[in-house]
C-alpha cells in the first residue's frame, strides 16, 4: 500500500468512494451522489488553497483519500481544519483509515495548522476509535443535528491539537 498525493485522474476513484459513503453510511450527511466533475472541482479548489488530497494505493487501485479544508471561514479559524478520510468499502479493515489519517496529520503540521478538527456521526464507534487512538478527544456532543435514512443523526466533534503554540503566528 501507497500512499500518495493525488491527481485530476484519481477523480473519478475517489467519486466512487465519497458515493459508496454518501449512499450505503451515514459518514456524508448528503443524499445525493456526485459526478467526475464535481470532485475535479472539489480537487482544484483543495489545490488553489493549498491543501493536499491524498491517496492511498494498492497495486494500481486506488483505495482510499484523505483530505482536509477550512473548519470554517471565517479568519480567526484560519489555524484550524476539518479533513475528510474515506475508505474503498473493499478495503476496510486494513488500516487505510488510520495510514491515511497519520499521513493528513503530518501534512496539516507541514501546512503551519494548529488545531485539526473531525466532525463524526457518534454511532460511527470505528472512526471515534480511530481518533482516539491518534490523540483527538471529544470536544463537542451534538443531538439531532442531521438527517439521513428517516432518523435524526447526531454529530461528534473530536479535535487535535497539532503543536503546542501558545500564541497565532501572523495576523491578530
Amino acid at each position: 500500500m501507497t500512499i500518495r498525493f493525488a491527481g485530476k485522474e484519481d477523480c473519478a476513484a475517489i467519486a466512487e468512494i465519497y458515493n459508496h459513503a454518501v449512499l450505503h453510511t451515514a459518514a456524508i450527511w448528503n443524499d445525493e451522489t456526485v459526478d467526475v466533475d464535481n470532485r475535479i472541482a472539489w480537487y482544484e479548489a483543495r489545490q488553489l488553497a493549498g491543501y493536499p488530497v491524498l491517496v492511498s494505493e494498492e497495486n494500481g487501485t486506488v483505495t482510499g483519500y484523505a483530505s482536509f479544508g477550512d473548519w470554517r471561514s471565517f479568519d480567526g479559524f484560519r489555524h484550524t481544519v476539518e479533513h475528510s478520510v474515506y475508505v474503498h468499502p473493499d478495503h476496510l479493515g486494513k488500516g487505510l483509515g488510520r495510514a491515511l489519517l497519520g499521513r493528513l496529520i503530518e501534512e496539516a503540521r507541514a501546512c503551519g495548522k494548529h488545531v485539526m478538527v473531525a466532525g463524526i456521526e457518534s454511532q460511527n464507534r470505528a472512526s471515534l476509535r480511530l481518533h482516539t487512538a491518534l490523540g483527538f478527544s471529544i470536544t463537542a456532543q451534538m443531538p439531532q443535528v442531521g438527517t439521513k435514512f428517516g432518523r435524526w443523526l447526531d454529530l461528534t466533534f473530536m479535535q487535535l491539537q497539532l503543536d503546542d503554540r501558545q500564541e497565532p503566528d501572523g495576523r491578530q
